[in-house]
């Protein structure tokens, strides 16, 4: 835990962004940028690029919707070296909820709990739900941590939390109810995690080509042929963040929304052809604990499991059938 503390800080601090926040990127070359340092940290390590994923999103939203003072505070909190996650889960029979100033009830799926120093959440309040900025060592949750048991991504600290009648600062609430679901940047920010995931397949493609050429294996016509399918799918999961992220800020561009649940299908679809080429390459010395594949391969398998997958895929069909999408050069 404290080594992915350590870990994520020094990924903040990479990218400039303790100095320098990330914003709502407003041109098609900000946006690029972004996932271009998402995509690079998700190819290095994908529990920190979901995390780092994690800590972008929650910056923003507070940028967008927190007052000139709480933007401010925030800041000065992230020049200190402040890390933070969006907790918007909800935990089955216990709703988070803020009543009189206290919170109480839980979340689910909370990434980075014991990680992270502020937590984005979504609790219920007489208003709607609204979002609060919680500062986890003044509010500390209790973490359930025997419920993470997954094969993959164990790294990214993702846990239950629970509080029990907490104080909250009134000046921790940030928006308007509802705001955490306005779209685009609901839907769209998506793209986000896409650019994580499209890196773990260039990660794929990356640690078995190093296990090949190192076994003496890569010359293998098998082999070969393999590395091509390889760099061809994680050059697909690229170039389709890419495009969307080109496309985004295009005039009359009604359907990006749509472009970006399809980009999520597309980067997803070539995951998983990835992993079965990349097992079917390096074979069982892939599956040793200790072998640079082996944690990325689980990683990448648990990762691609995001909510509602066949309703996206649903929306793009409609979408298509609509005329909304159309293919093109």
């Amino acid at each position: 835990m404290i080594a992915m503390q350590d870990a994520l800080r020094a990924a903040i601090a990479r990218a400039g962004w303790d100095r320098d926040p990330p914003r709502d990127p407003e041109t098609a070359e900000a946006y690029l940028a972004l996932l271009a340092t998402l995509y690079a940290t998700g190819r290095r390590d994908l529990p920190l690029g979901r995390l780092l994923e994690g800590h972008v999103d929650a910056v923003q939203i507070v940028g967008r919707y927190g007052t000139a003072a709480q933007v401010e505070r925030l800041h000065a909190a992230l020049a200190a070296g402040a890390m933070l996650g969006v907790w918007n889960a909800g935990l089955a029979g216990e709703p988070l909820i803020l009543a009189d100033g206290r919170l109480s009830g839980g979340k689910s799926y909370a990434s980075g709990a014991g990680v992270l120093t502020h937590a984005l959440v979504t609790a219920q309040t007489d208003d709607g739900n609204r979002l609060l900025l919680v500062d986890l060592a003044a509010v500390p949750p209790a973490i359930d941590r025997d419920w993470w048991r997954m094969t993959g991504m164990q790294r990214s600290e993702t846990h239950q939390v629970r509080w029990a009648g907490a104080a909250i600062d009134a000046a921790a609430t940030i928006g308007h109810p509802e705001d955490y679901v306005r779209e685009p940047f609901f839907s769209g920010g998506a793209l986000r995690f896409v650019a994580v995931h499209a890196g773990g397949v260039a990660g794929l493609c990356d640690r078995t080509r190093d296990h090949l050429v190192a076994t003496d294996r890569a010359g293998d016509p098998f082999q070969a042929a393999r590395l091509a399918d390889l760099y061809g799918l994680a050059e697909a999961a690229a170039g389709v963040v890419r495009r969307v992220a080109d496309d985004w800020f295009a005039p009359g561009n009604d359907a990006r929304l749509m472009r970006v649940a399809a980009a999520r299908l597309a980067v997803a679809d070539a995951a998983e052809r990835a992993i079965v080429l990349a097992q079917q390459s390096v074979g069982l010395a892939g599956h040793f604990r200790d072998h640079p594949l082996a944690a990325m391969l689980t990683d990448l398998a648990v990762y691609l499991r995001q909510p509602a997958p066949d309703a996206q895929r649903l929306r793009v069909g409609a979408a298509v059938a609509s005329g909304a999408l159309v293919p093109s050069l």
